[in-house]
């Protein structure tokens, strides 16, 4: 079954979820993955923080790993 990422997810979640969505985190300028804030902030919170449209960073996720999934 394909995950679905959301807004209220951690980075640290979506890592756990697939690895490979480390390059699309950077492409959005967020490249402090391992950072504790990655475990304890939502993604939109994360966004907000570093001026990224979080659900243009979502949709991108999840077109990745719907991908992947198939």
């Amino acid at each position: 079954m394909e995950a679905k990422i959301t807004k209220e997810m951690s980075i640290a979640e979506v890592l756990r979820i697939n690895r490979m969505t480390a390059p699309i985190f950077m492409q959005y300028g967020m490249h402090c993955l391992s950072c504790p804030h990655a475990t304890a902030e939502s993604i939109e919170d994360a966004c907000m923080a570093h001026g990224v449209d979080a659900d243009r960073l979502v949709d991108a996720l999840n077109e990745f790993l719907a991908k992947a999934d198939k």
